[in-house]
Order: structure tokens, then C-alpha cells, then sequence
């Protein structure tokens, strides 16, 4: 039993929430376009925004690149370069723990801003507070994960984690069975990231898929608000 759960979860899993990313995402962005926005609140408590918002998105931009390229790159690539997995394990846990304090500090602002806040948490909607939580959640389990990689400074358990990563991208049907033995804090991790990955498309993470670049091609505009035209009167009569 506890074997088909685990292929549920890092086998089947995966492949759920990977397509509502990708058709959830394609579907509202056709359908809601003008939902494809995080709402801003920067008019309140500006201060604790921008500091907590600077942290949060530095921190989270280094992860998101330090996991798509440690995970992703082939383990040939990385011998072929010389690179150990020794070394690798060493400069991820440092790297990854830098960029991890980053962001959860700056998330632990963000959450407060929105829970304590009466004004934000007023123009607050619930999946907006929903995901921030988890985000912070998930910002802990990756740094939680740390203790357990200096147990294993050969790279051996960093190793199964790439395995299992390339495998799901790869369709190989044995990628769940790479990480049975791992510690319970990183398949916690896997799983909690592969949730937020499901509901990516129905919340406010859909605007890091965009960017602004229409606006380099794009000819000026200028608003022009135009007054209704009062009645002026002349020698005792209204006219227009």
C-alpha cells in the first residue's frame, strides 16, 4: 500500500499538476485575460512591501534557477565539466540556503503586511493569503531539507533527487522508485511544490509568466479625459 501511494504521489502526480499548470494557465489567460495580474496594494503600508517584496522575489528568482538548472542538468554534463557531486551538494546547500533566508524573510513580511494589516487583509482575497502561506511553507521545508544534505555531503542523496527530476521530464516510469529512501522532509518538499505547481493557474503567480516586452513595440498613447461642455450664458440667455 505504502508503495502504490508513493508512485501516486512522485509518479502520477507530477504529470496532474504539470498539465493544470500548463492548460489551466493557457485556458484563463485566453478566457479571463483581464484576471493574468497580481493585484497591487502598494498604496498601503508601502514601506514593508517593497522591503518584503525585494527579498522575496530575489530570493525565489535564485531558487527557482539554482533548482531548474542542479535538477535538470544531465549528471554527465556536470562530470564531463569537473564538477563533483561533492561539490555541487556543498555550493547548492550554500547557495540555496543564502537565497532561502532571503526569501522567507521577505515572505514572512508579505504574510504579515496581509494578515495583520487591516487594510490589506480587507483587500485581501483568500487565495491570495492561501498562497502566500504555502509559498512560506514551502520556503521552510527547503531549508529544513539543509541538515539532512550535510549528512550526505558525498552529493549521493542530491544525486536520487536529479534522477527522479529528469525521469518525470524524461516519462521514465521507474522516476518515483530514485527516491524511496529519501529523507521524509524532501518528499514533503516535492509534494507541497508539486501542489502549488496544480494551483498555480488559479491564483495571482500566473503574472510570472508574463513580462512586459509588448511594450517595446508598442506606439504612445495618451489619455485624454474630456469634460462635459456647460451652458454659457450670454446677455441673459443660455445657449451652448
Amino acid at each position: 500500500m505504502l508503495h502504490f501511494f508513493h508512485t501516486l504521489i512522485f509518479g502520477v502526480y507530477p504529470y496532474i499538476a504539470l498539465t493544470v499548470l500548463a492548460l489551466g494557465s493557457i485556458i484563463r489567460y485566453d478566457r479571463e485575460p483581464y484576471t493574468w495580474r497580481a493585484s497591487s496594494s502598494q498604496l498601503l503600508r508601502r514601506k514593508q512591501l517593497m522591503w518584503g517584496s525585494v527579498l522575496f522575489h530575489v530570493g525565489v528568482l535564485f531558487i527557482f534557477l539554482g533548482h531548474f538548472v542542479g535538477l535538470l542538468t544531465p549528471i554527465a554534463v556536470w562530470d564531463a565539466l569537473g564538477v563533483s557531486h561533492s561539490f555541487k551538494q556543498v555550493v547548492a546547500m550554500t547557495a540555496g540556503g543564502i537565497a532561502g533566508a532571503m526569501a522567507i524573510i521577505g515572505a514572512t513580511m508579505l504574510a504579515h503586511r496581509r494578515l495583520f494589516d487591516p487594510r490589506v487583509r480587507a483587500t485581501s482575497s483568500t487565495t491570495d493569503t492561501l498562497i502566500i502561506l504555502l509559498l512560506w511553507a514551502q520556503l521552510f521545508l527547503g531549508l529544513a531539507t539543509i541538515p539532512f544534505s550535510m549528512q550526505h555531503l558525498d552529493g549521493h542523496e542530491m544525486v536520487k533527487l536529479m534522477d527522479w527530476a529528469q525521469g518525470i521530464f524524461t516519462f521514465n516510469l521507474a522516476a518515483s522508485s530514485y527516491i524511496t529512501d529519501v529523507a521524509f522532509v524532501f518528499k514533503l518538499h516535492l509534494f507541497l511544490g508539486l501542489t502549488i505547481l496544480l494551483l498555480f493557474p488559479f491564483t495571482r503567480l500566473v503574472h510570472m509568466l508574463s513580462a512586459p516586452v509588448r511594450y517595446i513595440w508598442r506606439t504612445g498613447y495618451q489619455v485624454v479625459r474630456k469634460k462635459d461642455r456647460l451652458p454659457v450664458r450670454i446677455r441673459g440667455e443660455v445657449t451652448d
